[in-house]
């Protein structure tokens, strides 16, 4: 079948970001918050303690997270797919203000609730309506329990506006404006985008120019590297005062805080990780065996393997698609039909263009309950697991659009875990449907390099991350203290396997500047190896299992990990052995890489 690879923006405001409908929708947004202002303003609990007036409010909460959603979802769907659309940043700070104005209400709202007595607060969570939210409600009276006072609180949320948020978008400008130059064999120059750049870099079967890449590659952002060293530092300086104002003991709270999950289990799982990544070095020693090299590059490390004349794996964007969609019926029709209305109703912005900002997501249109996904398709193996990745995420919100709004909005660390199941079932397949051993390699390492960067990549993003907050706490942290953290923890997660690091790695990943909450990285290896154990059970009972992995995302937005884990897998997830046994799954195909490449390579 033949589908679309563009978005269809139109559908949702025609016109763009200079949509009159668009402006017409901000402004009775600003009327409905007005309206929430004063309903908020005239609720005192200790004269109305009818659960009527409550569940009103919530409502009108309801409605405006909604509206709000919906303008800032399509602005960002604008800016990233054209990254030229200079209005875009204009809308997006009339959106930014009125989500400012919402957040200085959501702190009344909060302080209004740690007012109400325990008891009285028992006996309103007895309204049939609102057991079903009793856990997100308590949750947003014991976190309110750290806020300053009102005015304070309000006043934080206007400098948000021209702190968090602004620091963030600064790296958003600045990133849209930068190019990266190549010259290729013959001659020809050009100057790619970003995400052009990064994708042929890490992808491109030629060693040298992946190297040649390279080299710009880090000279570009050494040239920016002052600016996005006072970003880092001024955004992650700014929320470290927030915490301590807000009385939190550690920089990981917050993030712990916002995952539901404890300490304990963190650990748990990066014991587990350095404990058994020796595979994985295995597997990228293997590799340099491979390309005749001693040890593999930053660049290589997720180069493709094509042994003797076998080219390759190349998808065109249809082909991915009918084979995510066919590929997901194996597991379950209703995850397979829900790709394929996905991708028939034009969903997804895949195109291959200059003037797109890098890297992939999911995000959502709350009033539409619907979502939409933005990559870039080159037509690799990792692309089609990029799109099944994120459909996995579309899949996770569609499943909950029956739920209370407040209890929809789960965590980041499950949200990477339905979106990596999705892409596990897809990774599986194509190696199933290798039509040799050259084939089957291929699809292993793309397979494994996804287990690499979960295991070893993103572990250098954690261990970098803790030893920046660890210093910014007493002070600025240079440009060339950065490099030198950034490339010590890469050594460390990579047990120094490999030949050259990426220094300016820590201004190149938009993870690391991202405003909504600190340590944005460890929930991808949360949910990658989560997913392994809930693959792992699909294995062993797949007869209907499609409806008791439904039954465990509907509790993701209302529950802690290690309940949920406890629930719907009978594990726990503060003990390494959990986090070993996903991590051994994935060693096997390491084992089978290594066979299949020592084979080959001896005939």
């Amino acid at each position: 079948m033949k589908y679309v690879d563009t978005w269809d923006l139109e559908s949702i405001f025609p016109g763009g970001t200079k949509s009159a409908e668009l402006q017409a929708k901000l402004k009775a947004i600003q009327e409905e918050i007005q309206a929430y202002q004063h309903l908020l303003n005239e609720w005192d609990f200790s004269t109305d303690q009818s659960a009527i007036t409550f569940k009103t409010i919530l409502q009108k909460q309801e409605a405006i997270g909604k509206g709000l959603g919906q303008s800032a979802t399509f602005v960002q769907m604008c800016h990233d797919a054209y990254m030229n659309d200079e209005h875009a940043n204009v809308v997006m700070g009339q959106v930014m203000d009125l989500y400012s104005e919402v957040q200085k209400l959501s702190n009344t709202f909060t302080k209004k609730l740690v007012a109400i007595s325990d008891n009285d607060w028992q006996n309103l969570l007895e309204d049939e309506a609102l057991k079903e939210t009793s856990f997100v409600l308590n949750e947003m009276r014991d976190q309110g329990k750290r806020l300053l006072s009102e005015e304070e609180e309000k006043l934080i949320a206007e400098l948000n506006k021209d702190g968090l948020s602004a620091w963030s978008s600064l790296y958003d400008s600045v990133v849209s404006i930068m190019t990266i130059p190549f010259t290729d064999k013959d001659g020809k120059e050009t100057e790619l985008s970003v995400g052009q750049a990064m994708n042929r870099m890490y992808t491109d079967p030629d060693p040298e120019v992946r190297k040649t890449l390279f080299g710009n590659w880090e000279a570009a952002w050494t040239k920016y590297a002052p600016i996005f060293a006072d970003t880092i530092n001024h955004l992650d300086g700014y929320r470290i005062t927030l915490q301590e104002a807000h009385d939190r003991k550690n920089y990981l709270d917050e993030p712990l805080e916002y995952n539901r999950m404890s300490k304990e289990t963190l650990d748990a799982m990066w014991s587990a990780v350095a404990a058994n990544k020796q595979p994985f070095i295995d597997f990228l020693n293997q590799k340099a065996d491979l390309f005749g090299m001693e040890k593999l590059g930053w660049q290589d490390v997720d180069a493709p393997v094509a042994l003797g004349d076998e080219k390759p794996t190349r998808f065109t964007y249809d082909e991915a698609c009918d084979f995510v969609i066919d590929h997901f019926a194996s597991f379950g029709s209703k995850l397979s039909g829900f790709a394929k209305h996905a991708l028939e109703n034009r969903w997804v912005e895949a195109e291959d263009r200059p003037n797109k900002r890098p890297g992939g997501y999911c995000t959502g249109l709350p009033e539409f309950e619907e979502s939409r996904i933005f990559m870039t398709f080159t037509g690799t193996p990792n692309d089609t697991s990029t799109l099944a990745h994120e459909l996995g995420h579309a899949f996770h919100s569609h499943v909950m659009k029956d739920l209370p709004y407040i209890n929809q909005g789960y965590a980041m660390n499950v949200a990477e875990t339905a979106s990596t199941f999705a892409e596990t079932i897809i990774g599986n397949a194509t190696v199933e449907n290798a039509k040799n051993a050259g084939e089957k390699i291929a699809l292993l390492n793309s397979k494994l390099e996804n287990a690499t960067a979960m295991f070893l990549n993103i572990h250098a993003r954690f261990l970098f991350e803790n030893a920046f907050y660890k210093e910014r706490t007493e002070g600025i942290v240079s440009e060339k203290r950065l490099n030198e953290l950034m490339v010590q923890a890469q050594k460390d997660a990579y047990n120094d396997s490999l030949s050259s690091y990426h220094p300016h790695f820590w201004c190149s990943k938009l993870h690391f500047f991202i405003d909504e909450v600190p340590f944005y990285n460890f929930p991808y290896t949360f949910g990658y190896l989560f997913s392994l154990g809930i693959y792992a059970e699909y294995l062993k009972h797949p007869e209907g299992f499609e409806e008791k992995y439904i039954a465990l995302l509907k509790d993701t937005g209302s529950m802690k990990v290690e309940n949920l884990a406890e629930k719907h897998l009978g594990v726990d997830v503060t003990k390494q052995d959990f986090w070993a046994a996903g991590i051994q799954l994935m060693a096997k195909d390491v084992d089978e890489f290594i066979r299949l490449t020592n084979e080959v390579g001896k005939n």
